[in-house]
């Protein structure tokens, strides 16, 4: 069943990109805008949300960033992107993608907003919460899911990076070297490559 991946190259569809060149698949892009395509009645009919990234795998259709994630990795165990089911090193590694996913995506979103809710209320607890549990769990440590790359790794590093380079995460020395082990991996430096070639393209 092939591969069909709906991005834009200035979306989270980069981080998503990035798993799709680890895995060694080989996909079809199709590029939708802002404000027309990503809103078209064909694309709604994928993803309702109107967001990228998306995925379809034969009648399957994947969205939000992670989810793709933790799918890709599945379909390539011989990758070696996943723990193995039942394993000791499987729990954290779901720990790790859905802390990314939750805490700290609405954290940044809601701090951004200036909304930041009580601490009993919101998954991300009390201001500063998210980044200590951030710093121990990257601190001193190459890999977060027993000792080689996963998906994990991949999206820790991404979203690390990401949120660093707009000045919404400080750029602690831990966070540095942890996404120093990974950020110039073969695929990752393809995907963005292939992104930026796309983004080139478009202000022509």
């Amino acid at each position: 069943m092939s591969l069909t991946f709906y991005t834009h190259p200035m979306s989270r569809g980069r981080i998503a990109r990035w798993m799709l060149e680890e895995t060694g698949l080989p996909y079809e892009d199709v590029l939708l805008e802002y404000g027309s395509t990503i809103k078209s009645p064909e694309y709604l009919a994928i993803n309702p949300m109107g967001k990228v990234p998306a995925l379809r795998h034969g009648d399957a259709v994947i969205t939000e960033s992670v989810a793709i994630g933790l799918y890709l990795a599945d379909l390539v165990p011989e990758k070696r992107l996943a723990p193995a089911p039942g394993s000791q090193e499987r729990g954290p590694y779901y720990r790790w993608l859905l802390f990314l996913a939750g805490p700290l995506e609405s954290w940044l979103t809601a701090k951004q907003a200036g909304t930041l809710a009580s601490p009993t209320a919101a998954g991300y607890g009390a201001e500063g919460d998210v980044v200590r549990v951030l710093e121990q769990a990257v601190t001193g440590k190459t890999f977060l899911a027993g000792d080689h790359f996963t998906a994990a790794d991949l999206y820790m590093t991404a979203y690390l990076d990401f949120y660093m380079q707009f000045g919404m995460l400080d750029r602690l020395p831990a966070f540095e070297t942890y996404c120093a082990h990974h950020r110039e991996r073969p695929a990752a430096q393809a995907a963005r490559a292939r992104d930026d070639r796309l983004i080139a393209a478009r202000k022509q």
